[in-house]
């Protein structure tokens, strides 16, 4: 869009930077990357997963111009998002890797896994995810494709199997679910890292990883020897459930992984006949974590029968529901997550690393 008289000047690219700051609810310092001015072309590149918020932003700043009667200044807003360096080498094409890790089972990490990676999706990101929960690979029954084997280019490494426009990987894929319940550690803990780097990845922003359940010998290896950018803990509110995801916490801290956010799942459960809410595993136990760890709170999903069945179905939910209130809540999720990633590289002492994606 193409406004009139006034000419574009530093002040009022500051200006600028302060509003999307705002917008974004970031620090002005960390905006500044962001905007390139040229001429009378403002070009403004988001570094995170949020392309359902960039028409808002447009909106937003178009405004401000008019009001402000730059008539000549074109905006051009775009989303390119960055890497961020971890402790490992990178995998070749892939940007971020983000764990997604729980205390103890059944509190709905791996359905949290992978809506968030749909969500990602969503907004804009080319995304992958890694089932590496070795001993209950449900990834595979979740997207619909259980029965489905990748195939290799030249018999080294897996192509990746794809699911409406998730690429996705799993030790469901290869071997059965009873077989691989009885590995030790050590043959778990190789075989997933043979998954990962064997894995003819396409160029992704994200890769998602479903941890397996708890905090042992697996889940430190992997912390420990797959660059992983991030975290996100899932977790239920009461207070048995909290523990362990305290130890979750508390094991990628250990590892120099930061914490992204909290993800409370079965916060409440609400009656479709009336509307009531019912508590039903205590209240705000993810809001205290979060709270008391200096982590973000990035989501509170129901206790809704619709999560299961899309699960058990192998039909996403973000996919088969784009617009219902869940699948807005897992979007808002995932932008929270990706911008809490970027939040990660303003930290003192970061480097933006600079990958050959090629």
């Amino acid at each position: 869009m193409i406004f009139g008289k006034k000419q574009l000047t530093d002040e009022i690219v500051s200006q600028i930077q302060t509003e999307i700051a705002q917008f974004y609810a970031i620090p002005v310092a960390g905006v500044a990357g962001w905007l390139t001015a040229k001429n009378n072309k403002l070009l403004i590149d988001i570094p995170f997963a949020a392309s359902s918020q960039l028409g808002k932003l447009n909106k937003l700043l178009s405004q401000w111009l008019q009001t402000r009667e730059l008539n000549k200044i074109e905006l051009n807003i775009s989303q390119s998002i960055m890497p961020l360096p971890t402790n490992n080498p990178p995998i070749p094409c892939i940007k971020n890797v983000i764990a997604v890790a729980s205390g103890k089972g059944g509190v709905g990490k791996s359905t949290s896994a992978v809506n968030l990676a749909f969500a990602l999706l969503q907004e804009g990101a080319t995304v992958g995810i890694l089932d590496a929960d070795i001993y209950g690979p449900s990834i595979p029954i979740m997207l619909g494709n259980p029965k489905a084997q990748p195939d290799s280019d030249d018999g080294k490494h897996m192509q990746p199997l794809q699911s409406h426009g998730l690429v996705a990987n799993s030790i469901g894929y290869l071997v059965p679910a009873e077989d691989a319940a009885i590995w030790r550690g050590p043959m778990a803990s190789k075989a997933l890292q043979q998954l990962l780097m064997e894995t003819a990845w396409p160029t992704l922003d994200y890769l998602i990883i479903d941890m397996p359940p708890g905090t042992g010998d697996i889940q430190l290896t992997l912390s420990k020897s797959v660059p992983v950018s991030g975290a996100v803990i899932v977790t239920t509110p009461q207070d048995i459930a909290l523990a362990d995801a305290l130890k979750g916490i508390s094991m990628f801290n250990k590892v120099d992984v930061p914490v992204l956010g909290i993800m409370e799942n079965m916060s409440y459960y609400q009656c479709r006949q009336c509307g009531h809410k019912e508590m039903l595993f205590a209240s705000e136990g993810g809001v205290r974590l979060a709270q008391n760890h200096h982590v973000e709170l990035l989501g509170q999903l129901p206790l809704d029968i619709v999560i299961r069945e899309h699960a058990d179905s192998g039909t996403p939910l973000l996919v088969s529901e784009p617009d219902s209130p869940l699948s807005v809540s897992y979007r808002d999720a995932a932008r929270a997550m990706a911008k809490q990633l970027y939040l990660q590289s303003l930290k003192p002492g970061q480097k933006i690393a600079v990958q050959n994606l090629s």
